[in-house]
C-alpha cells in the first residue's frame, strides 16, 4: 500500500476548513451534526481525504451516539489504531493507514460478530452510493 504524504498547506488547499480540523487537527464534529450520521443509503464511505473505501454501508448501525458507527473496516489494513489519552481518557484512535487521517475512535461495545463500534466523524467521511 502506498502512503499518501502531503504538506500541511497542501492538505489546507484541499480540504475544507472543518475537514481539516478533523483529519489532520483531531477535532471532534459535534454529535447529531454530521452528514452521514443518519444516512443509510447502500454505499461506501470513503476517506474524504484520500479516497480510500474504508466502510460499507451494511456494516453501519445505529448506535444512538450521533456519529456514523460501523461494526467493521472494509479491510483491516486500511484503517490504523492507535492509543489516544487525550481529554484525560484512554481511547483506540482510528486512522486511514494510507493517507494518516483522523477518523475517529473504535469501542468494544458494537453489536456482532465484531463488537466493535467504529465511531467515525462525517467530516473525514465522503460516501459514494451504491451503483442502481
Amino acid at each position: 500500500m502506498d502512503k499518501i504524504r502531503k504538506t500541511e498547506d497542501a492538505w489546507r488547499a484541499q480540504l475544507t476548513p472543518q475537514e481539516f480540523a478533523v483529519t489532520r487537527e483531531k477535532a471532534t464534529e459535534r454529535a447529531f451534526t454530521g452528514r452521514y450520521w443518519d444516512t443509510f443509503t447502500p454505499g461506501i464511505y470513503r476517506c474524504v481525504a484520500c479516497g480510500t473505501a474504508l466502510f460499507a454501508s451494511d456494516t453501519k448501525f445505529d448506535a444512538g451516539c450521533g456519529w456514523p458507527s460501523y461494526f467493521e473496516a472494509l479491510a483491516p489494513d486500511l484503517v490504523r489504531e492507535e492509543q489516544d489519552t487525550t481529554l484525560g481518557m484512554v481511547r483506540t484512535e482510528v486512522l486511514c493507514n494510507v493517507c494518516d487521517s483522523h477518523l475517529g475512535h473504535v469501542f468494544p461495545d458494537g453489536p456482532p460478530p465484531t463488537g466493535l463500534r467504529y465511531c467515525i466523524n462525517s467530516l473525514a467521511l465522503s460516501f459514494e452510493p451504491e451503483a442502481k
